[in-house]
């Protein structure tokens, strides 16, 4: 047991100075340099280095007592911004998924509605196509640029939209394909499906969610740089990289997230079933509607 422990003293260790300590000291860092030359010498690192050494100088003649104050201070401030961050996580997620405030309802409604005119504007020119190049008669170039309408179609959200983001979309569509195509209600049954996965699948889960929130914690980073740029405009230029950096890696964590989502669904829809006693013991294939409505009806519980 106590080498258990240890193990996990330092697995907390690691995630303490990846997650709060280091980002946080950048940040105090910055805010240092922002603050000794604001914005009319917003870059000039010589002007910086002579400040550096002036405030080296002056900790160095310091006693002993007072620089382990200055540090201890420094990592206190980093793990304070860091907490502020940690908090900014989950506004951050909800504007990624399209879960808005009450004050952005309006907003929110409008740009859902945007989203839906586009859609069935893609829908409509891939139908167009398909009835222009019947079946019988179709050539290879005619499928392809049949095909390209589709892709426009799924890369904007693989069902009608239902939520202002396109991230938010990639989650509701799964939720309207489970109960569409398999009568499922996920937001009863996906906690009864996860108990019946494997573990290998479960840890696959884990890790895309764990990576979606990654990106969604080096998004909100970008969030203290911003109010950094009032001070020093470089603060702006981080928070675009950083702001941007996660925007992107949260849409492909999110894409992979939802497809696995999916797959599961695909194969181990039956699983659920039959653990409830819905299917029979030995049967195999996907969910069927039916099945999938009882398990709806079974976990609802009458809600």
């Amino acid at each position: 047991m106590n080498g258990f422990f240890d193990e996990l003293a330092k697995k907390l260790a690691e995630r303490w100075l990846a997650m709060l300590a280091l980002p946080g000291l950048l940040f105090v860092a910055s805010a240092w340099i922002g603050g000794q030359l604001g914005w009319a010498h917003a870059v000039d690192v010589r002007l910086l280095a002579d400040e550096a050494t002036l405030q080296g100088s002056v900790l160095g003649a310091q006693a002993g007592p007072a620089q382990a104050l200055t540090v201890i201070g420094l990592l206190l401030a980093s793990c304070g911004v860091g907490l502020v961050v940690q908090a900014l996580t989950g506004p951050v997620r909800d504007c990624w998924l399209g879960q808005w405030p009450l004050g952005l309802r309006r907003a929110q409604r409008w740009c859902t509605d945007a989203r839906s005119r586009r859609w069935h504007r893609l829908v409509a020119a891939r139908r167009e196509l398909q009835a222009r190049y019947p079946p019988a008669t179709r050539t290879p170039p005619q499928q392809a640029e049949i095909d390209l309408a589709a892709e426009r179609v799924t890369r904007l959200s693989p069902a009608p939209p239902a939520r202002p983001t396109w991230m938010g979309d990639r989650i509701a569509a799964v939720e309207q394909i489970g109960v569409n195509r398999y009568g499922l209600d996920l937001r009863f049954g996906w906690t009864r499906l996860w108990l019946v996965l494997p573990d290998s699948l479960r840890a696959d889960l884990a890790a895309a969610n764990g990576q979606f929130a990654t990106t969604v914690i080096t998004t909100a980073w970008a969030l203290p740089y911003l109010v950094l740029s009032v001070l020093w405009w470089p603060g702006l230029l981080i928070s675009l990289a950083v702001g941007l950096t996660g925007w992107a890696r949260g849409r492909t964590a999110i894409a992979e997230l939802t497809e696995l989502t999916e797959a599961t669904l695909d194969l181990h829809g039956r699983t659920l079933a039959i653990a409830l006693g819905v299917a029979a013991p030995h049967s195999t294939g996907p969910l069927d509607p039916a099945e999938g409505e009882r398990i709806t009806r079974l976990t609802r519980k009458g809600r």
